[in-house]
């Protein structure tokens, strides 16, 4: 019977999941439901990835190397994205993402990540996730609105440990690394496939109106209130960085 409520519960979850995606991937314009819906949970997201991004970058066994920060172009703050399978899989979260600029890291632009997986899983699992885009052409794919990863950039799981070693090369050359903190049991946290795309409802609500996701993250908008704690985590997290790639 506990492996029937098992089955059953995840079935559930991905429905649920999959049909999270489906609304948003139909809805490209924001609505008015989920705009409200939105402004209710912004300030927590906001909050939240700000506490990721800087609890993951001090994590001892989960520190991303100094060398990687220094390099990486954008980064994608996901907390608590789902992830869940039986046989087939799903994942959903909402995030930020940041660009580095001419104005220095620009203001947040909200991101949604979805998609499905095909294997010999079980299980649901909640994550932390930062994604970091390492050269010209995964920031052009992340500009473009809406892309799949491991199919217009290559992805993989980031090295860890202050300092990159020799051995971490092959996963340099990936145009997106990615990083997370596990809070359930699943066999792995496999991204391939996934799409990312602006969080059009998200972007209202912050916004107080529909501005690209190219205009937003190219520096050319002003940061607002609610939304400073994420960059100013982010500005303080890669400066440090920087500087201690240098020594």
């Amino acid at each position: 019977m506990k492996k029937l409520a098992t089955v059953f519960a995840t079935l559930c979850f991905l429905v649920l999941v999959m049909g999270c995606s489906v609304h948003h991937t139909q809805g490209a314009g924001a609505t008015p439901a989920g705009v409200d819906s939105q402004k209710a949970q912004l300030t927590d997201r906001v909050q939240q990835a700000s506490q990721d991004l800087t609890q993951l970058m001090n994590a001892p066994d989960s520190e991303i190397p100094e060398e990687i920060l220094a390099k990486a172009e954008c980064v994608v703050v996901i907390p608590d994205m789902v992830k869940g399978g039986f046989v087939f899989g799903a994942e959903h979260g909402r995030g930020l993402a940041s660009c580095r600029s001419n104005h220095g890291w620009s203001a947040p632009a909200p991101v949604a990540l979805s998609g499905g997986s095909w294997g010999a899983q079980i299980g649901v699992q909640s994550a932390d996730v930062v994604l970091l885009f390492m050269n010209d052409h995964a920031v052009q794919s992340l500009l473009n609105d809406q892309f799949k990863m491991g199919g217009e950039a290559s992805i993989a799981a980031g090295p860890v440990g202050r300092h990159a070693q020799a051995s971490t090369d092959l996963k340099l050359n990936a145009q997106i690394l990615s990083y997370s903190r596990t809070k359930g049991l699943y066999a792995g946290l496999d991204l391939n496939g996934a799409k990312v795309s602006q969080d059009m409802d998200t972007t209202v609500a912050l916004y107080g109106k529909s501005i690209p996701f190219r205009t937003i993250l190219s520096g050319q908008v002003r940061t607002p209130t609610e939304a400073q704690p994420f960059v100013a985590s982010v500005r303080k997290n890669f400066h440090e960085a920087a500087v201690a790639a240098k020594d």
